[in-house]
């Protein structure tokens, strides 16, 4: 969220512009956060070793040392309870707004369902959503709806190809990307990641001898997830403001939008689709759209002065209902209030 590069910055653009207390968490198993398990290439996947790893660090796949998935909803529901908690005893303050982007959005929705006390508003930034996503059990809905400990590995891996792969197909307008700025994005995420930057070959077409291009170590993509689904957007109590590219293919998960904002069932709600924007917005053209909408979002409880409905947002930064009134995925609310 912070690159450091040209006005890219998200989260100290908020500070600045907004006047707000910016915290980011990186949960275990990502970022700057511990990678228990996840120094030893042997935790790897095996496909991910023989692609990624051989010969460097490994001359031959390995099975697992610790055969065992990393995380759960419990335990990232846990993380964040425990950063909001700190956050609030630090600032004095009874509740925070949480902002997610992707698959943050298992975490924030149903925390802030639990958790409705300590939260002001949700943004969900291009959110994964799944209407039948697994559910959970108790009376509550939260509880492991399988064993906690999973069988696989700590971690899957991500080159920077990867990535790509999933950048590149949405990026279909001129100058949606700025030249450059996916190295400077692929060089950030190896900052945060010491271990990682030395895995891997090196560039494609590099000079023999050249430094590894690195790889990405991710708590494992497969994931016992659980409680984030139609029944408990109908839980949600608190503000919802919902963004994202109109390019925006989910980076591989299930993103219904019309599903998530049908089912929030009060009246505090906005969808915004960003002309020319992909899942990675934030480093893009469009970022700036983002941090406009953000800001008033988190100031103002509204946007421009609208606290209700869908609207599209063209590349002038101009905000209007959506281009078609008849688009079936995308159908114009008639409720929206912008008083």
């Amino acid at each position: 969220m912070d690159l450091r590069h040209d006005h890219y910055d998200w989260a100290l653009w908020l500070a600045q512009a907004g006047g707000f207390d910016v915290f980011m968490l990186d949960f275990q198993g990502s970022g700057l956060s511990p990678r228990p398990k996840m120094d030893d290439p042997c935790n790897a996947p095996t496909a991910d070793q023989t692609r990624a790893l051989i010969p460097n660090p490994l001359s031959a796949t390995c099975p697992p040392s610790y055969p065992f998935q990393l995380i759960n909803s419990q335990s990232d529901w846990d993380e964040l309870d425990t950063v909001v908690d700190y956050i609030r005893r630090l600032r004095r303050v009874d509740k925070v707004a949480l902002v997610s982007w992707s698959q943050g959005a298992f975490r924030a929705g149903p925390y802030a369902v639990q958790h409705p006390e300590k939260v002001e508003s949700l943004l969900f930034y291009a959110p994964i959503f799944n209407p039948a996503g697994r559910a959970g059990t108790g009376s509550d809905g939260f509880g492991a709806p399988i064993p906690l400990l999973q069988p696989g590995t700590p971690m899957t891996l991500t080159t920077r190809s990867d990535l790509m792969r999933l950048w590149d197909p949405e990026i279909k307008c001129e100058g949606q990307v700025e030249a450059g700025i996916q190295d400077v994005v692929w060089s950030a995420i190896m900052d945060s990641d010491p271990i990682g930057r030395t895995w891997g070959p090196p560039p494609a077409g590099a000079p023999e001898g050249s430094p590894p291009e690195g790889v990405m170590r991710v708590r494992s993509r497969v994931i016992p997830l659980w409680g984030w689904n139609a029944a408990i957007a109908h839980r949600i109590t608190v503000p919802v403001l919902i963004i994202a590219g109109e390019f925006d293919t989910g980076a591989g998960g299930i993103q219904d939008f019309p599903g998530l904002y049908n089912e929030i069932p009060h009246s505090q709600k906005l969808w915004f689709k960003v002309q020319c924007a992909g899942h990675s917005m934030v480093w893009e053209s469009q970022r700036k759209v983002l941090h406009h909408i953000s800001k008033e979002w988190l100031k103002h409880g509204a946007v421009d002065g609208c606290a209700r409905g869908k609207f599209f947002v063209d590349t002038d930064g101009i905000i209007s209902p959506p281009q078609d009134p008849q688009d079936s995925q995308y159908p114009q609310d008639p409720l929206a209030s912008c008083e």
